[in-house]
């Protein structure tokens, strides 16, 4: 009984630890992930994707490698861009490249797992990004693609009416903290009580003395990784833990590749949309690039730079009583208090009873997770003439259109932003 107290005791213990260690970090990458959203322009990113050929493939990677979009919310993305005019190449190097990385997760990554492993992160990601397109351009040369036609409005981008500068830093702040940390909440808690499980209940080198370190390691790292369903930022505080735990750096970097990158939903879509081909070289570029990098780092490189101490120790004494531990532990309140706000406020959502007009229509849409996922399907069919009005709620999963539009057609435009329909409520 006592041994089963001090579990629960250290369990609760390693998880503020964890939390702490992430959260200055995590707040600092969602600043800076508010103001990617609102500072940089949809038009630009659609604009140097079109082409097929590497430069377009290189665009979309620097361009997605600090986006704030987690694997979900890459999918309707990467699938809008295309559908828009992005060539399968540049479409595959920003769905292969975005989900690994984000401002966020290169900060958390730099404050658990080290300056190195945030270095070879973003490096991975960018060579896995550009490799993805070009393979993907090669494999698909023959192919034509396939324009999707429906009736638009004119209208612009984010309705140009230039905003405020107080109007868009409040934006910045809503987006980064409300939104965006919405979308990430849940996975964000999920990793991170994992993270505290793994670390209570696995004992100190668990992986060395298990598990091979070679490339048998590495495969079941990956075979395990590729269809879970991770965001990048909280796969670090797992990784921390795996690696303290004995688990080498390359079998640590291919977790943090396949996990965000890959799962089964990206599969059916990416092979639903762009064709098995396009499919093909997604999966053969992470395979490829996750198992090569995680032998070379593990071969090559100085394992004392991956370096983590185990967090079973109580970590939250000693040296960080000074101000770091209180300024951790204030970002802590502060991160806390967010997620409880967002989570009521869903709650009351949810709780809401539905309501509309003889001439909407309500559709059960149960894929929609984010608020990427929502802002995918309203403007797709916001840009019906015949469409006054549609909303995405995504506690709910409904989907509501005021206008004259077929069951059909919103059949079809939701299955084509990659999302499963159920009919009408």
């Amino acid at each position: 009984m006592t041994n089963i107290y001090q579990h629960i005791q250290q369990f609760f213990i390693d998880f503020f630890y964890i939390l702490n260690e992430m959260s200055p970090y995590l707040l600092l990458g969602l600043f800076f992930a508010g103001l990617l959203k609102v500072y940089l322009p949809e038009k630009f990113i659609s604009k140097y994707l079109r082409k097929s050929n590497a430069k377009s493939a290189v665009n979309a990677t620097l361009l997605g490698i600090p986006l704030p979009l987690c694997s979900c919310g890459v999918l309707p993305t990467g699938i809008s861009l295309y559908k828009n005019g992005a060539s399968k190449g540049a479409t595959n190097a920003f769905i292969t490249s975005t989900p690994q990385t984000g401002v966020d997760s290169i900060l958390v990554t730099y404050a658990m797992l080290g300056l190195p492993m945030a270095i070879i992160r973003v490096t991975v990601a960018l060579i896995s990004g550009v490799l993805s397109g070009i393979a993907t351009n090669l494999f698909t040369k023959k192919e034509n693609r396939v324009k999707v036609t429906v009736e638009k409005k004119t209208i612009s981008c984010a309705t140009e009416v230039k905003a405020s500068g107080f109007s868009r830093i409040a934006e910045v702040f809503r987006y980064a903290f409300l939104t965006f940390l919405s979308d990430i909440a849940r996975w964000l808690v999920i990793g991170i009580l994992v993270a505290a499980f793994i670390s209570v209940l696995l004992p100190d080198a668990f992986f060395t003395n298990y598990i091979s370190s070679g490339i048998l390691g590495i495969a079941l790292i990956l075979v395990a990784s590729m269809p879970l369903y991770i965001c990048a930022t909280a796969s670090v505080p797992i990784a921390a833990v795996l690696m303290s735990k004995g688990i080498s750096p390359g079998a640590i970097l291919v977790f943090l590749m396949a996990g965000p990158a890959t799962n089964v939903a990206s599969f059916t879509l990416i092979g639903k949309t762009m064709g098995k081909k396009s499919l093909i070289a997604y999966l053969a570029t992470i395979i490829g690039a996750a198992v090569g990098f995680g032998i070379l780092i593990d071969t090559f490189l100085p394992r004392e730079w991956f370096t983590i101490e185990n967090l079973s120790h109580n970590h939250v004494h000693g040296g960080e009583q000074g101000w770091i531990f209180w300024l951790q532990t204030i970002s802590t309140i502060i991160l806390v208090g967010l997620i409880l706000y967002i989570y009521i406020q869903k709650h009351i959502e949810k709780t809401k009873p539905m309501t509309h007009s003889k001439d909407s229509s309500i559709y059960k849409v149960p894929d929609v997770s984010c608020n990427h996922c929502k802002k995918s399907l309203e403007d797709a069919f916001s840009a019906f003439e015949s469409v006054q009005e549609v909303n995405v709620n995504v506690p709910k999963k409904t989907l509501l259109i005021k206008g004259a539009i077929t069951d059909e057609t919103v059949e079809k435009i939701v299955k084509e932003r990659g999302f499963t329909y159920e009919g009408r409520l």
